[in-house]
């Protein structure tokens, strides 16, 4: 199953046969305080420094998330969209749980973007499916119930199924509905990895859809967090994850080196091209600092 995104001139598409698509997570003020000024200043220099560098890096979607407590967002997004837009031809994910937030993205957001995101609580369903509708976006489906998020793999499924059943109810087909199965902190629950990797199963099997993972969550709180990423996304692509809103500067040689054991990447290629690509970034932006 392929979900299709599209920028002005490009097109991205997700699946299990195809290269493990990244979505750069850095347009977010969330932990950047840097970027969160920049948004109350409306200065789009360091929006644009941001978008340009994650496209560098290897991101091949950009999400874009405005969330801070001193702007109106749904004025600034459209600001930012236009920002990203100027700099670099990529699909766009517009990050919101508000519908009027999401609405205002989505209007300037070229060719055919991501909606993140969607869950299974009713209030939910009923304002956040329609827009996406609409738009004739895709949309990533949290496994997230009226309860909250359920603490076993087979209740993500059903929370999944839910989200599909409504979509298509609306005429949002199966293929624009990419799935994030969520991952808590391992440092809470020893078990947190392993559910989310068993969901990832049952989604594979039962509905074939494209999977997300916000990967970083699973070692919140834990010493050396990268080495824990790593790991945990090399084990969900393995199960059958087809894209991350991840960081591309710090996860995407394990990306393209799993996409090459995995047989993604004939004669290695993607990642030659990746190694000698960043191997030059990290070069000028050594350069850069001194």
């Amino acid at each position: 199953m392929h979900t299709i995104l599209k920028s002005n001139s490009k097109e991205v598409i997700i699946g299990i046969d195809k290269p493990f698509v990244m979505i750069g997570e850095k347009l977010n003020p969330t932990g950047i305080k840097k970027l969160g000024q920049a948004l109350v200043d409306k200065d789009m220099e360091y929006v644009k420094y941001l978008a340009k560098r994650q496209v560098a890096w290897g991101a091949d979607v950009l999400d874009v998330n405005v969330g801070h407590p001193q702007i109106d967002e749904a004025a600034i997004i459209p600001m930012v969209v236009e920002a990203v837009k100027s700099v670099v031809d990529v699909p766009l994910c517009i990050d919101s749980n508000d519908p009027k937030i999401l609405e205002a993205g989505l209007k300037v957001a070229p060719g055919k973007p991501l909606v993140n995101s969607v869950n299974g609580e009713e209030k939910q369903l009923d304002t956040v499916l329609p827009i996406v509708k609409d738009r004739g976006a895709a949309v990533i489906g949290l496994t997230i119930g009226d309860d909250g998020i359920p603490p076993t793999a087979e209740l993500r499924l059903a929370a999944a199924g839910k989200i599909i059943e409504r979509a298509a109810k609306i005429g949002i087909p199966i293929e624009d509905i990419i799935i994030d199965p969520l991952v808590m902190t391992v440092g809470h629950n020893s078990m947190a990895a392993t559910i989310t990797l068993q969901t990832i199963e049952l989604l594979v099997k039962e509905f074939g859809v494209n999977i997300n993972l916000g990967a970083s969550n699973v070692s919140f709180g834990l010493p050396d967090r990268h080495s824990v990423n790593a790991a945990f996304l090399a084990l969900a692509m393995h199960a059958g994850t087809t894209c991350s809103i991840t960081d591309p500067i710090k996860l995407g040689s394990t990306i393209r080196a799993t996409d090459l054991l995995l047989g993604r990447d004939a004669n290695s290629m993607r990642y030659l091209k990746y190694f000698r690509a960043t191997e030059k970034l990290r070069e000028a932006e050594a350069a850069a600092k001194q």
